[in-house]
């Protein structure tokens, strides 16, 4: 009981970006309805699997509400959901507006700014992923499915495979990464994405790619812990020991 109750209080804060889910009305309500903030409840399964508490941070633009929050945690988490606004990296061509998400673009890039700026852990999964390359100055293709494979390849299935495993991974010896999953070179990840890497980041390097040449992972070297992954590590932590490693490794980090 001892160990448990020290274990508990050691528990960092991590912040968690809300997903942005509008409603629509229903027969019996016809008034507009505000739209829903919230997490996926395997993302914060996750984080408190790795012996984190996660905080929900409001979805707001307004700095003075934001500040008490990013003091208080000791790192973020940002997850999986809609498109990035491809106008982020100057793409003027017409994009399906219904598929991103500028509200969340706004906060997890004011987020972003202000853990790397604090040298706090960053733990970025797919969307997130996205994100950290677009907040250092890179771009993202909204077509995967068109990317060029690797010479003698052809391209993994990468949409709608969250509960299995759906294609390996290799991490490149010496990064962060591969000291998060204990030296493993090669290993098997999900995979739900329709967008993928183009122009990395500034100051970014690649970690991982998929077998077929996709990006899986990049990081911040010289910061304390950014990382962030293609896939979703939260959906088979169970299952696949590697992804389990990943969330220990950022709430480690975190303390």
């Amino acid at each position: 009981m001892a160990e448990e109750s020290k274990s508990d209080s050691c528990r960092p804060l991590v912040l968690v970006s809300p997903r942005w889910m509008k409603r629509t009305s229903n027969k019996t309500l016809a008034d507009e309805l505000a739209p829903i903030e919230g997490a996926a409840a395997d993302f914060y399964g996750a984080l408190i699997m790795a012996g984190a508490s996660p905080i929900l941070a409001p979805m707001t633009d307004d700095e003075s509400v934001l500040a008490p929050y990013i003091a208080l945690c000791s790192g973020l988490a940002l997850s999986g959901g809609q498109d990035i606004n491809p106008r982020l990296w100057k793409d003027t061509r017409p994009y399906d507006q219904s598929l991103v998400c500028d509200q969340r673009d706004t906060l997890e890039l004011a987020l972003i700014d202000a853990f790397v700026a604090a040298d706090k852990p960053i733990f970025a999964t797919c969307r997130g992923f996205q994100l950290l390359n677009v907040f250092f100055g890179g771009s993202l293709s909204m077509t995967a499915e068109k990317r060029v494979p690797r010479s003698g390849s052809t391209l993994w299935r990468h949409t709608n495979i969250l509960s299995d495993p759906a294609h390996p991974v290799e991490v490149k010896e010496g990064s962060l990464l591969s000291r998060c999953v204990g030296g493993t070179p090669i290993i098997q990840t999900n995979s739900a994405h329709h967008c993928c890497l183009d122009r990395m980041g500034r100051g970014l390097v690649l970690s991982a790619e998929a077998t077929d040449g996709m990006p899986e992972a990049i990081e911040l070297p010289g910061a304390r812990f950014v990382l962030g992954v293609q896939w979703h590590p939260e959906c088979t932590w169970q299952r696949i020991k590697t992804d389990e490693l990943l969330w220990h490794s950022f709430v480690d980090a975190c303390r």
